[in-house]
């Protein structure tokens, strides 16, 4: 329930809660989504056929023709700094020569960074309070994929149509286009795409005579075998780490495993909440009745993706779910006991189910207060050039965003699970859209981190609970369309 007189930003909803009910203060249109759908199914049809034939060389050079162009920097060009507002990267030094390499391109340009948290939801947390206020100040920022609907509809985000041309969209994996994208309008331009994925300890698999698991079921049993078979000489190892702290990342585990079993957190048409379906239900029980309590340590509620991913690297997990850049991190010797014997593949389903992996990925963004829009652009435009999507790809594995990458020789010598990963990437599975998911996914990790820390809870009841919270602001989004 929320607390009496509790401000939430909701995004194009601003809702002031009291005893007496909400308030709506703005309007916006839920008719995107529809749109959205079947630009995304023409799209994946297209990428698919447009990779498959092979026409990589086809794509590099559309890619090139349809990037702007610009001229040298001119010596008396006035300074400009631009604030960028980003996360604390896994790979510094990578990201500090990117930046240099920018500055050395555009002298006349200096780009000043404010590292937020690493969490997804405390990152929103400050970057929607600076917009807010209209901090001028603001130029660029990293937006996670589910938040342009959000920063669109509050004015927050500026569109960018004039600099992003339809052309230039295509050379981008069309789910990542289709998350930037609301009402017509682009609003962010792709960085990298993530979905989950699965890692395991190949060697150990190996020793044991198991392939990799394809059900959640076998994942149980292959974890129990192999640390039974090695706790004497390893006695702090456990068959599964994942993010299962009260965060975004929590709703994105819980994802894979409620749609890896045919459920879901809404209904299709997206009006109302469904965590009281059954297939949702057989899936948060499977959770918090064999993952947690029988691979995992009390310790793994309080794993976001740093924390559970060193348990990995450290040998003491069998099984680890993360995202793309894990893999680097995975088979470096110098921050890796385990470097050279990782294994990556698609996550487990359960029975009569398929597997789901959640769709990632940050998108640059430009603030509607900055007063050096244009810079801002030339900046993003930079990074997110096929260049730099290479280099970001060979020096820190983040999984590029672009379609004609995903061919280049040099990538996929230094990151071969894109081979088999890439249908992934073209079919990873969005969390709700909705302009009011900020509130509907505080009310998902909830929900979610109650009845995984308390297995005694009733998960009916509490499922009843969530649904009735989020039926709420549902019900005010459609009373608005």
């Amino acid at each position: 329930m929320l607390l009496a007189r509790e401000m939430v930003p909701v995004g194009v909803v601003s809702i002031e809660s009291d005893q007496s009910g909400a308030h709506i203060m703005w309007e916006f249109s839920s008719s995107f989504p529809r749109y959205s759908s079947l630009l995304r199914q023409a799209w994946l049809i297209c990428a698919w056929c447009w990779f498959s034939l092979g026409f990589a060389a086809s794509l590099q050079a559309a890619e090139q023709a349809s990037l702007p162009t610009h001229s040298p920097p001119l010596a008396h060009r006035a300074p400009v700094t631009l604030h960028f507002v980003t996360w604390k990267a896994d790979h510094p030094k990578v990201w500090d020569e990117a930046i240099d390499r920018f500055e050395q391109a555009y002298p006349h340009i200096h780009i000043h960074r404010e590292i937020a948290p690493h969490s997804s939801t405390a990152y929103h947390d400050l970057l929607a309070q600076k917009l807010k206020n209209q901090d001028r100040a603001l130029d660029v920022f990293f937006m996670d994929v589910i938040w342009p609907a959000e920063f669109a509809a509050a004015g927050w985000a500026l569109p960018l149509d004039t600099w992003f041309s339809l052309e230039a969209r295509q050379q981008f994996l069309p789910a990542t286009i289709e998350a930037g994208t609301y009402r017509g309008h682009i609003y962010g331009v792709p960085s990298r795409i993530d979905s989950g994925m699965l890692y395991y300890r190949a060697d150990l698999l190996a020793k044991y005579g198991f392939a990799p698991p394809v059900t959640w079921q076998e994942l149980v049993y292959q974890a129990k075998t192999i640390v039974a078979g090695e706790r004497t000489e390893h006695p702090a190892i456990r068959g599964y780490s994942g993010q299962f702290k009260q965060y975004e990342g929590l709703v994105c585990d819980m994802l894979e495993f409620v749609g890896s079993n045919g459920g879901a957190f809404l209904t299709p048409d997206g009006r109302t909440a469904a965590l009281s379906d059954p297939r949702t239900k057989q899936a948060i029980a499977f959770v918090r009745s064999h993952i947690l309590p029988e691979l995992a340590t009390p310790a793994v509620l309080t794993y976001q993706e740093p924390e559970s991913l060193a348990i990995f690297v450290q040998g003491k997990a069998v099984f680890h779910r993360n995202w793309p850049y894990a893999w680097g991190l995975a088979n470096d010797p110098r921050h890796s006991k385990i470097a050279g014997r990782v294994g990556v593949t698609v996550l487990p389903h359960f029975p009569n189910g398929r597997s789901v992996a959640a769709l990632g990925g940050w998108l640059y963004g430009i603030s509607a207060y900055s007063r050096h829009p244009e810079e801002a652009w030339t900046f993003i435009e930079f990074m997110t050039s096929a260049s730099m999507q290479k280099y970001f790809a060979l020096r820190a594995a983040l999984a590029p965003s672009r379609l004609a990458l995903y061919r280049d020789p040099e990538i996929l010598s230094a990151n071969p699970q894109y081979r088999n990963l890439f249908p992934v990437f073209l079919t990873a599975t969005p969390r709700p859209r909705t302009p009011v998911y900020p509130i509907i996914s505080h009310i998902l990790q909830r929900f979610f981190s109650r009845v995984l820390a308390f297995p005694d809870l009733d998960l009916d009841r509490e499922a009843r609970e969530a649904e009735r919270q989020i039926n709420r602001f549902l019900r005010l989004v459609e009373s608005l369309s």
